[in-house]
């Protein structure tokens, strides 16, 4: 790390900070540091990144009792991978969209008597299925590949207990086999509809395909009783953020217990966690800041690129293996607006299942990027939008795109798909997550690799302590949550996981006190 004497920005401590935005902090400091009547009034916590665990772990650490609590975030905006924005007839959501089930469910626990929620339509469920040569499959038929896809997905499954495969050789054992007790039915149909279901599942993973999920993990992966899609209304998630900050209802922006508490625009380049009594925090500016410990929770895909040059010294290996092993996958949204509903009543939603043939031909074109772009559905309260999937490859390969070629593409697709005429759209919005350099993907899951190096977010989590179990850099976020990664109700407990380590440090040192 280069010396302090070569950084045009003062070293600046967390009390600082806040008694520059009006806070009256307590004195703690440097000297404050080197005291034993640290408390949790003068410790001075710095969370890196203001996310769904960031914002969980700050608002629960001043529920606590904590007073010198920063956050350091890379966006312009809190939030993270929450995104809400005004779009066409109100909002939508490039980041998380639903709130997945009911029981155990964290983020529905706290919103559940607000009326802010309420189930999705079925489109998910009813969709068509239009071969590339325009031909829409027969409801019945298309019911009955529906039924054996979705009854192959492992759940709670006992024998998943001892199987050691991926997911996707899983779900295709399963599919082939269910198949065999109906009536005899087009095989070449019966492969493109499973093409496009593992591209759909992959989505709901986060993966590039189904061969790199881990089926021990899929079975280690607590699903949510109740509903699993339940959307926002016409407010979007950020709504749930908003009631953990406290935020005033007739201001969009605000912040509410954590105003003057996060730093936006402040990315992070190194974190030496071993330096003396205190953690320095070295942002990109060149400022650097100094902490009693440290949360981070930046996406797994930016600990990926940068765990190497971030943190000093290095990290213990077993939180490197676990790094390299979890994945943190790309998939990306696609929203089309229209001046009126682009698809007629009876069409709520179509899929998009590829001739062999066809596919051929697409892959050797400009255009191969598509074949990652499995349907399009509507959007709940926005009867002018469709929204679209792309997942993988292809979707890292569509962010580096213009957004005329990507718009270009898509109605080349419809084209190709649809025997019923659809709107030249008003205009596209499409997400580029891995693109972005503070999150470099969309959401983790956990990988075959990762059961062969018997690693997982257990490791990710394990905070690093010294010898008396004080937590100096510790590690939330979706990934680090070992039964609801990729979710928002898991990122909100990893939040909530680590205040409490820290309140719980804090309440043993008084009781030896």
């Amino acid at each position: 790390m280069a010396s302090q004497k070569s950084v045009t920005c003062p070293t600046r401590c967390v009390q600082d900070v806040l008694k520059r935005r009006g806070y009256n902090i307590m004195n703690g400091g440097v000297n404050g540091l080197r005291s034993l009547s640290k408390t949790k009034q003068s410790a001075r916590i710095i969370i890196v990144g203001a996310g769904s665990a960031g914002i969980a772990a700050a608002t629960r650490l001043l529920s606590e009792g904590f007073r010198n609590v920063l956050l350091l975030e890379g966006e312009s905006r809190v939030g993270g991978r929450v995104h809400t924005i005004p779009f066409a007839d109100n909002v939508v959501d490039l980041g998380a969209q639903w709130c997945h089930g009911e029981q155990g469910n964290v983020v529905y626990e706290t919103v559940k008597d607000l009326n802010l929620l309420e189930t999705t339509e079925a489109h998910y469920e009813t969709f068509k299925c239009v071969r590339s040569n325009k031909e829409v499959l027969a409801e019945d038929l298309a019911d009955s590949l529906k039924n054996i896809a979705f009854a192959s997905i492992p759940e709670r499954q006992t024998e998943l207990a001892d199987y050691k495969g991926s997911l996707g050789d899983y779900i295709s054992a399963k599919y082939w086999r269910e198949l065999e007790k109906l009536p005899p039915v087009d095989k070449h149909i019966a492969q493109e509809f499973l093409e496009n279901f593992h591209k759909f599942e992959a989505s709901v993973e986060a993966a590039d395909h189904l061969f790199e999920v881990s089926g021990q993990g899929h079975l280690e992966y607590w699903l949510c009783e109740g509903e699993l899609l339940l959307n926002w209304r016409d407010k979007g998630y950020k709504s749930f953020l908003r009631l953990l900050m406290k935020s005033k209802p007739c201001q969009p922006d605000d912040l509410g217990i954590l105003k003057g508490r996060v730093l936006c625009n402040k990315r992070i380049t190194e974190i030496n966690w071993r330096d003396g009594q205190q953690v320095l925090v070295r942002c990109w500016d060149g400022e650097i800041l100094t902490a009693d410990h440290v949360i981070c929770t930046v996406s797994l895909g930016v600990l990926k690129e940068r765990h190497q040059t971030m943190f000093v010294p290095a990290l213990p290996e077993a939180k490197v293996r676990a790094i390299k092993s979890l994945k943190l996958g790309t998939v990306d949204k696609l929203f089309l607006e229209y001046a009126v509903a682009p698809l007629p009543a009876d069409w709520p939603g179509f899929a998009c299942l590829w001739l062999a043939e066809d596919l051929a031909e697409l892959r050797g074109s400009e255009r191969f990027w598509l074949e990652s772009v499995f349907g399009f559905y509507p959007v709940s309260y926005q009867p002018r939008l469709l929204q679209g999937w792309i997942i993988g490859e292809h979707a890292r390969h569509m962010e580096t795109l213009t957004e005329q070629e990507v718009l270009e593409g898509l109605q080349w697709l419809f084209r190709k798909f649809l025997p019923i005429a659809v709107p030249e759209p008003v205009r596209l919005l499409r997400t580029q997550w891995h693109a972005n350099p503070n999150f470099r993907g969309s959401y983790s899951f956990r990988t075959t690799q990762a059961d062969e190096m018997r690693t997982g977010a257990w490791d990710l989590e394990a905070p690093l302590c010294e010898v008396d179990g004080k937590p100096r850099l510790q590690f939330a976020g979706e990934a680090t949550h070992k039964h609801f990664y990729s979710t928002v109700h898991g990122a909100v407990e990893t939040g909530w996981r680590e205040a409490a380590r820290l309140s719980d440090y804090y309440r043993a040192r008084t009781a030896r006190i």
